[in-house]
């Protein structure tokens, strides 16, 4: 018995030690690690959707150790010692039982509990959102609208197989997405939202909510959007770019959306009216978090190259 205790605490030293070693030669601080991987999230619903996952993972992580650790301490101290000797039964023990069913009972109970209530968050609906977007997903692109904006005048962007749309939000604002699908199922995806929200045809004809809302971005930069659903040919390359800025900035961005440009004539495209900015990267006119996912379907090598 005394050899194989030895065993056992040799193995839990090793393994502790063996975690030690992994997170700190990975440089990852704590907040990384108990992310498990997840983005860094820029809005409230993404801190709290991040918050439920780290907990699951906890617990799911308690539970197994637990189940590792009686497992392991079954098998070094109540196997059979010599012939026809059996270790002591536990088959008819009433603690026993009851606590491996009022335990699990609990711990899905308050997983369940926490999960609606963010849930609830998440999918909840605001009155009158500060900013409202039009979202239209298409084979295999997107077009974003800015009804009720400030300017009276409609303000679009659509996406092309040469270029990448950019989603201008303003930081500090609630802002409602209204989506919908001029084909087939489509999925809206901001990874630093930490959330997706499939994309329907016709989503009033088949009983889905199309619309969701963001209490806010916390900080201005520029994240990469994505198409989560599978779609067709070109679904890899169906992306978008989310801009964030400042409210002043926004509201700049959205009276020269209605500008001519002295070019062409024609009112300012999204890339015009950031490039007429002039606050830096985040104004660059073309999208910068894409690559290399290129969008022209005329390069057939930059088609080889996005769906290998």
């Amino acid at each position: 018995m005394g050899e194989g205790r030895a065993r056992l605490r040799k193995a839990i030293k090793v393994a502790v030690l063996a975690t030690a070693v992994a997170v700190t030669a990975s440089g990852c601080s704590v907040d990384e690690v108990i992310r498990f991987g997840w983005p860094v999230g820029v809005t409230p619903q993404a801190e709290e959707m991040r918050h439920l996952w780290t907990i699951l993972a906890l617990a799911s992580l308690v539970v197994g150790g637990l189940v590792w650790g009686f497992t392991a301490w079954a098998v070094a101290f109540h196997r059979r010692k010599g012939e026809g000797e059996l270790p002591r039964q536990f088959q008819y023990s009433l603690p026993v039982e009851i606590i491996s069913v009022v335990a699990p009972t609990i711990i899905v109970a308050l997983i369940f509990a926490y999960t609606v209530v963010v849930q609830n968050d998440v999918d909840k609906s605001i009155p009158n959102p500060d900013v409202k977007i039009d979202v239209t997903a298409f084979q295999w692109n997107w077009k974003f609208d800015y009804p009720d904006n400030p300017t009276g005048k409609p303000i679009s962007t659509l996406g092309t197989s040469e270029t990448i749309p950019l989603l201008v939000l303003p930081t500090d604002r609630s802002i409602e997405f209204t989506l919908t699908s001029q084909d087939v199922i489509h999925s809206f995806f901001v990874p630093e939202f930490l959330f997706k929200r499939d994309v329907f045809p016709d989503p009033d004809k088949n009983d889905t909510d199309k619309t969701f809302v963001i209490d806010k971005i916390d900080r201005p930069g520029a994240f990469v959007g994505r198409c989560a659903e599978l779609c067709g040919s070109y679904h890899s390359q169906m992306n978008f770019e989310v801009r964030a800025i400042s409210p002043d900035l926004y509201q700049r961005y959205l009276q020269l959306r209605t500008q001519p440009n002295p070019a062409t004539g024609a009112p300012n495209s999204a890339g015009d009216a950031l490039a007429a900015l002039n606050c830096g990267r985040l104004c660059a006119p073309q999208a910068i978090t894409t690559y290399p996912f290129k969008t022209d379907r005329n390069d057939q090598s930059a088609s080889t190259r996005t769906t290998s």
